[in-house]
Order: structure tokens, then C-alpha cells, then sequence
């Protein structure tokens, strides 16, 4: 038995039951395989998930093609927008991507590829360093939110329109005149207002930074990897 096989039949159950009733035991059965088998690759649990964390952001595809004559701004959402899609499909593993920073193949390949992006587009180091921090920060923190264990439903966005709406206009009239666009904005919007203003402030800092002002010439802008994120 493989470490990968381990790895994404974690996943498959994380998916199916979450990361707090997972245990060794489920992992090994559902491979037909025995608990002492799976010890012989993993220490414990948390070595596990930190491998799934690692297995879930393997799966945010970006081919370099897609990525290599965009602006940069527009490479950055490209790839944003996928780390998003795929956190999306897997609600109940989001945890795993807030508890720990990814250092595993997958983590590193998507932090070198967008600093390496951010870099040919100009940004000192410091400033590429913390527009990938930042970028990463919003959409797991966003999709975690929105679309982790015990985010808020649709039912819930419809009572607290309704808790709004009941608030007392004098007392409070900013709440009340903004209840529809707080409650009603679909999450892929709001996700992507906040991402683009995110996009804006940087490209501000970039065209503020030291080096972007001293460089002569300006380097070519260097094609970016496949986004595998965070």
C-alpha cells in the first residue's frame, strides 16, 4: 500500500464524514488494509492531514499557457479563482489549509510560481512575498467563511434579511438601507470584489515601490508556473 492511496482515501472521507470523525482505523478500512500498515507510513494523524491539506492543493490546475501573456493582475485572479473552485469542492478539509502553512511539493511549487510571476512583473521581493501572503490569506480565509463547517446557508442569509429588515431605521439607518446588498450578493461576487480590490491596492504598492521606480530597463515578465497555491 502506497502513501498516496492513504492520502486520498483521507480525503474521500474528510469529504464524506469530516476531519473530526476521521480516525486511522476508518482509513486503513477503507483500503482493506490494517492499522499497523498505515503506521508504518504516517506517525499519527496529524501527519496524515497535513499530506491531505498538501493532496487538496494539488489539484488546483493552472497550465503555464493559460497564465504566460496575461497582465499580471489578471494571472493572479486566474490562478486565485482556481484555488477557490477546488477549496469549494472540498468544504469540510478547509481547516486543514488554516491550521497549518503548506510546505509540501504542491504548497511549494504554487508559492514559487506566483512570487516567481510577481517578481517578473516588478514587485521587490518583500512585496512579492506579502502580495502571495495576502492573496492566499483572502480566498482560504474567504472560502473557509462562506463554505466551511458551519458557514452560514441560505436559510441563514434569509433570516438575518429578515433580522435586518426589523432593526429600527432611526437607530439604525446605515444596516437597514444596506440589508438587501449584506444578505443577497451571490458569494462568487463578493468573492470577487473583494479580490479585485485586494488586486488594485497591490498594483498601487508596486507602482509605489523603490525598485519598481529605479529599475532601468524593466525586466520581461517571466511566464508563471502551473498555480498548485498557498
Amino acid at each position: 500500500m502506497e502513501v498516496g492511496q492513504f492520502v486520498d482515501a483521507a480525503l474521500r472521507l474528510i469529504d464524506e464524514v469530516g476531519i473530526q470523525a476521521l480516525t486511522l482505523r476508518m482509513v486503513a478500512d477503507s483500503l482493506g488494509s490494517g492499522t499497523a500498515t498505515l503506521y508504518r507510513h504516517f506517525s499519527g494523524k496529524d501527519e496524515l492531514l497535513a499530506l491531505v491539506a498538501d493532496r487538496i492543493l494539488g489539484e488546483v490546475r493552472v497550465p503555464p499557457e493559460d497564465l504566460a501573456d496575461l497582465p499580471w493582475q489578471e494571472a493572479a485572479s486566474v490562478s486565485a479563482e482556481a484555488l477557490y473552485g477546488t477549496l469549494c469542492r472540498h468544504p469540510d478539509a478547509l481547516p486543514l489549509l488554516a491550521a497549518r502553512v503548506p510546505v509540501g511539493p504542491n504548497g511549494l511549487r504554487a508559492r514559487e510560481g506566483l512570487i516567481t510571476l510577481f517578481l517578473g512583473h516588478g514587485f521587490p521581493v518583500g512585496l512579492a512575498a506579502r502580495a502571495f501572503t495576502a492573496i492566499g490569506h483572502y480566498v482560504i480565509g474567504f472560502a473557509i467563511q462562506q463554505h466551511g463547517p458551519g458557514a452560514p446557508g441560505a436559510d441563514d442569509r434569509s433570516h438575518l434579511r429578515e433580522y435586518y429588515d426589523s432593526l429600527d431605521p432611526e437607530e439604525y439607518p446605515a444596516t437597514t438601507a444596506a440589508a438587501a446588498e449584506l444578505t443577497s450578493v451571490p458569494l462568487h461576487e463578493e468573492f470577487r470584489f473583494g479580490l479585485d480590490l485586494l488586486l488594485v491596492g497591490l498594483e498601487r504598492a508596486r507602482l509605489d515601490s523603490p525598485q519598481e521606480q529605479e529599475q532601468e530597463p524593466k525586466p520581461e515578465p517571466k511566464p508563471a508556473k502551473a498555480s498548485e497555491w498557498h
